[in-house]
């Protein structure tokens, strides 16, 4: 698909019934107030959303412009696509509560509507539904009559709960999508059992507690057990109980067959019917974009999260997946546009920054761009690399520097988040790979056995789960127990197919190369490496960079068939792009993909991308390393 044609973009900002809802100021002398006026901002937002004739933008997008500092409505209202915005506030104090909510025009700063409401603590529910009611008039937006009776229906009659449910809500909106984001995942889910144990009708609360526990289970891949899985099935059972038709319901079951049984149809079909009652909610284009990308529907599943970003348009991460589309697509120059337009939200992002760095090295076998933005991290004191750690850790095993990756490896701390994707690999593995490539083979022994000792306990808590043994195989490799590592990243292999899940299907083939390459069998390795890079997902241990730079692949240095294989994935040329995206304009040729919460997303089948190179020059393979460093992911590179 196309880029959005800056007339485009002029179309959507000028639609009269276009809004956003800033966050409210807190008036509250209690300051712990601060998350129930985010609630009462947000069920404004929420109601708002279910109105079929407004275009409304996600609350990701506005939480970006806290209260506090002077707005500029009309540049926020061209940042935001829309023609309206709503600012408010809120002040509770005992049992009573008063919101302020007026309604602009953010073409002509015109207020066209306010209101204030002095209301008992218990009537805050009728006062938003009351509010949404007003602005939709005022914008003579169309409302149905099952519209009118969503947003009349209150969340709860639990106050406390709903408090407990407005808190889990932002930190799952912050948590992301890799292992670092665990705590905060962990910790909301704690408050919505405790929300949902208040109020056991909570139907919400229920929602956001399937999708916190699919995260642990599917995204961040630290806790893929039955077990993890039972709690999200659970909470979308209770959901589904509560409120049988419910399009948020249907939301729910499509996120529990998508990432919990990789059931792409069902969850297809679910969210066709949650998106009638859904009309702006960009989850659901997010999430079919996903799915249609994992089937290899490269150009459908860029259609759905372009659409979605057109209601979420400061959602970094989805910025970021679009990016990650078009570098599946080979359209470079569109994948950095896209890139430059999440790293204006967020311009001192280390982990973007570091990760600019790192795919140069991948494409060009380059360290020096990722050298000196380390450097430039570390200048601004020694805790701001912490994030970036693991691609420090991965510039320093790239250039033989021992005493860089000494320092690296103590930045990360305790932090078992570096691999790839779903591969994710421990401290003490790095340890031992450091030690290995410096010849200490005592100290890289201990700190392999200490390695398999913490990866045994993971496979022994989900025994099913393909990319968790495949790392057991490769620390089996790195201490000499060649056919039980064979063996097990064979079974790897068989537990992760590619027709049920082409990214981590991809990745565990590919690094088992790496598995037989330390085995000893230099044949097993080749062959491996050759089929992984025809895998419908290259890693990015399989990129020019990593092949060519990295001690991984030590064992094969020298042999004709390897160094062959190194040669042919080598950049052929510069490819710089003019390339313009609605407002946004970039000429260069840059690495691109921020690490981590593009984890586990990126996949193209051989015959789609054949299909797309038809009638088109020959360039360069699809396996180069451009295309093979699809993501750094949950820690060394590039959520979801």
């Amino acid at each position: 698909m196309a880029s959005a044609a800056p007339n485009e973009s002029k179309r959507r900002s000028g639609n009269a019934k276009s809004i956003a809802v800033l966050p409210f100021e807190n008036l509250s002398s209690d300051k712990e107030n601060a998350y129930f006026t985010d609630g009462v901002q947000d069920e404004i937002l929420t109601d708002l959303a279910k109105i079929a004739d407004l275009k409304v933008i996600s609350r990701t997008s506005v939480m970006q412009y806290k209260s506090g500092a002077p707005r500029n409505l009309r540049e926020i209202g061209q940042q935001l696509g829309v023609a309206h915005v709503v600012e408010g506030s809120v002040q509770r104090a005992a049992n009573k509560v008063r919101v302020n909510a007026q309604l602009i025009d953010a073409r002509t700063d015109a207020h066209l509507w306010a209101q204030t409401y002095d209301r008992d603590l218990a009537d805050v529910f009728a006062i938003q539904s009351e509010i949404a009611k007003a602005i939709a008039d005022q914008l003579q937006a169309k409302l149905s009559p099952n519209e009118k009776k969503a947003i009349e229906q209150p969340p709860t009659t639990d106050l406390a709960a709903f408090d407990l449910y407005s808190r889990a809500k932002s930190l799952l909106l912050t948590a992301g999508f890799s292992a670092t984001g665990d705590p905060d995942l962990r910790k909301a889910i704690e408050l919505l059992d405790e929300a949902v144990k208040r109020d056991p009708s909570f139907f919400d609360a229920y929602c956001q507690l399937a999708c916190a526990h699919e995260y642990l289970y599917a995204v961040t891949g630290s806790d893929h057990t039955p077990a993890r899985l039972a709690l999200a099935e659970a909470a979308v059972q209770a959901a589904t109980r509560l409120r049988p038709d419910a399009a948020e319901t249907h939301l729910a079951r499509a996120q529990y067959l998508y990432y919990g049984l990789r059931d792409y149809a069902g969850a297809l079909a679910e969210l066709e019917i949650a998106r009638r009652a859904l009309p702006n909610d960009p989850r659901l284009f997010e999430l079919t974009g996903y799915i249609l990308r994992r089937r290899g529907q490269q150009e459908e599943g860029l259609q759905n999260l372009q659409r979605a970003v057109e209601l979420d348009p400061r959602n970094f991460i989805t910025l970021q997946q679009i990016a990650l589309s078009y570098q599946i697509l080979g359209r470079y120059a569109e994948a950095i546009a896209a890139l430059d337009r999440a790293l204006a939200i967020v311009p001192d992002n280390v982990e973007t920054r570091a990760t600019r760095g790192l795919f140069y090295l991948c494409w060009k076998a380059d360290t020096r761009p990722l050298h000196q933005t380390i450097d430039a991290i570390l200048a601004q004191g020694p805790s701001a690399i912490a994030s970036a750690a693991d691609i420090w850790f991965f510039c320093a095993l790239a250039e033989r520097d021992p005493a860089a990756a000494e320092r690296a490896l103590v930045a990360l701390g305790d932090n078992p988040c570096w691999g790839e994707a779903a591969i994710i690999l421990s401290r003490s593995f790095g340890e031992g790979l450091l030690a290995r490539m410096t010849k200490d083979e005592a100290r890289a022994r201990t700190a392999f056995e200490a390695a398999r000792a913490q990866q045994e306990k993971i496979v022994q808590a989900q025994p099913d789960y393909g990319p968790a043994l495949c790392v057991l195989g490769l620390i089996d490799a790195a201490l000499g127990r060649k056919d039980l590592a064979l063996d097990e990243g064979r079974r790897a292999i068989a537990l992760t197919p590619l027709e049920k899940d082409v990214i981590n299907g991809s990745r565990v083939l590919q690094y088992f190369a790496i598995t037989a390459a330390w085995a000893g069998d230099k044949e097993l390795a080749l062959q491996q490496l050759e089929a992984g890079l025809r895998a419908p997902a290259a890693s990015l241990m399989l990129s020019y960079g990593a092949l060519k730079l990295l001690p991984f692949w030590d064992p094969l240095r020298g042999d004709p068939r390897f160094e062959q294989i190194v040669a042919s994935l080598a950049p052929k040329e510069n490819n710089v792009t003019d390339c313009t995206i609605g407002r946004w304009s970039v000429s260069a040729w840059h690495c691109m993909s921020p690490r981590k919460l593009l984890a586990g997303r990126s996949y193209c089948r051989p015959d789609r991308l054949a299909e797309s190179q038809r009638g088109r020059p020959r360039r360069r393979s699809r396996f180069s390393a451009a295309k093979s460093s699809k993501k750094w992911s949950s820690s060394l590179a590039a959520k979801e």
